[in-house]
């Protein structure tokens, strides 16, 4: 688009003002005059709770790869988000991470890191670079409630506002990136365009998260993770610590159908004991609890597969959760809204001039969606409790390759980066297919496996403390 010649201003609408609806509006502001973004609920000021954002009192971080694409979108956003308080954690180096197959091993050589951070903190970050943009306004408490067009182009949206009044708004592209609760493909029905296919993939996992006051200072603290074991014979329970701003803790607990956690504070610290090893109920018992239990249901993986309806209408966009929502126990979903808006920068500066631009630019985004949510659904639909698909021949060969790899990673520095490289969205997974990667699966791992977890000096100095003091 930005390289025709207009006879008007250009405009783009952005439904919904979300991590993924800012970037969304940083990927196409090069390309219009002028960018909307429509936003349901008002935007607070600073790093504050956003209304309609219930998963944002979860566990949050950037993975390399979604890091790397916010700052080519908005340059200087990591730098940004560490001196307000966001953690830079090297893989692997940094993290503490017990696996169904074992610990894993805390290499020296860091390859990849995590930015970690509430996700209040992250929103505002990005927020206040996009909108600091004088092309980029926010039009808040105002509700889209349908497309305008037809199958063949989408023209604009019709937009109710909080005081009742109804009216249109014409544009050149509207970007959808509501989350979600996207109605797109509802509004796309309305218009004749039908066949939209849906995959939706439940393992019915609920989440409970609380606030903590660390213990020390947590300049050199790990992330720490107890996995699920999906083919156990006992719920998928997982957990972890991160470290966020002001000195907190933020602690996730997981469980499945007969072993999910509650909203109960003294259930929480129980159920954090109930995790594969007790690591994180540990930590905790020395923390002080700041907030109350937030627990959430919404884990099942939903895409809806734009990219293969034929023709695509000009003009529309579908990226983030309103595309694809994979299961947030496995923190891509920022990542990969990220990615996506980066492709659609790419598309529409390679592709301005074609009349398919849209169609290619939603065909790119689906490739960015394809390696997480193969990641989600391919552990997800091992789990007794999963409804929507189950494990086929395939699928269970696959499982046992990736966990004789994950046993590999244990000992083996080459295991262990060619799954980072797949976890941080820096290499398809496919890549764990690769002769080289094949081989050292065979192999094994080189070193014997670790007998705990391998604890640095802060997590020791915590764990002494509360062992010298005693229990309570």
């Amino acid at each position: 688009m930005s390289d025709l010649v207009r006879s008007r201003p250009s405009r783009a609408l952005v439904i919904g003002g979300s991590i993924a609806g800012m970037l969304a509006a940083a990927a196409v502001r090069d390309h219009v005059d002028r960018v909307e973004i429509i936003e349901a609920h008002e935007l607070p000021d600073g790093p504050e709770p956003r209304a309609g954002v219930p998963q944002a009192r979860h566990i949050h971080f950037l993975q390399t790869g979604g890091a790397e694409a916010v700052e080519a979108l908005l340059p200087g956003t990591v730098e940004r988000l560490v001196t307000a308080g966001a953690h830079r954690i090297p893989e692997t180096t940094r993290m503490l991470v017990h696996a169904p197959e074992g610990w894993y091993r805390r290499w020296r050589r860091s390859t990849h890191y995590l930015i970690t951070a509430t996700r209040d903190l992250i929103d505002f970050v990005v927020r206040a670079q996009i909108l600091a943009d004088a092309r980029v306004g926010v039009r808040s408490r105002s509700q889209v409630t349908g497309l305008l067009g037809g199958p063949d182009q989408i023209t604009g949206v019709r937009i109710r506002h909080q005081d009742g009044e109804e009216y249109e708004e014409f544009a050149d592209l509207v970007v959808d990136a509501s989350g979600r609760a996207s109605r797109t493909p509802q509004w796309l029905a309305a218009l004749g365009v039908t066949g939209l296919a849906e995959e939706r993939i439940d393992s019915g996992l609920a989440y409970a998260s609380r606030l903590y006051r660390a213990p020390l200072d947590l300049r050199d603290w790990p992330v720490i993770g107890v996995q699920a074991d999906p083919t156990g014979p006992r719920p998928g329970n997982a957990g972890g610590i991160l470290p966020v701003e002001g000195n907190r803790w933020h602690v996730s607990v997981m469980g499945a159908p007969g072993g999910r956690p509650t909203a109960d504070p003294e259930d929480f610290e129980r159920f954090a004991g109930t995790l594969r090893h007790p690591i994180v109920a540990r930590l905790i018992e020395r923390a002080e609890p700041l907030t109350g239990v937030s627990v959430t249901h919404s884990t099942a993986n939903r895409r809806y597969r734009y990219e293969r309806l034929k023709p695509w209408p000009r003009g529309l966009v579908v990226l983030g959760d309103a595309a694809a929502a994979c299961n947030p126990l496995y923190g891509h979903g920022m990542s990969v809204a990220a990615q996506s808006a980066l492709a659609l920068q790419h598309t529409l500066s390679a592709d301005g001039r074609r009349r398919d631009v849209h169609a290619r630019a939603q065909r790119a985004i689906a490739r960015r969606i394809d390696t997480a949510w193969a990641l989600s659904v391919g552990q997800d639909i091992h789990f007794s409790t999963t409804v929507g698909a189950r494990p086929t021949v395939v699928d269970h060969v696959l499982r046992r390759y990736v966990s004789r790899l994950s046993r590999t990673a244990t000992g083996s520095f080459h295991a262990a980066t060619a799954l980072t490289d797949v976890l941080a969205l820096q290499a398809p997974a496919t890549s764990l297919l690769r002769p080289s990667v094949l081989l050292t699966a065979l192999a094994g791992p080189l070193r014997p496996p670790l007998q705990g977890p391998p604890l640095g000096p802060p997590e020791r100095s915590v764990l002494k403390d509360r062992d010298r003091q005693g229990p309570g």
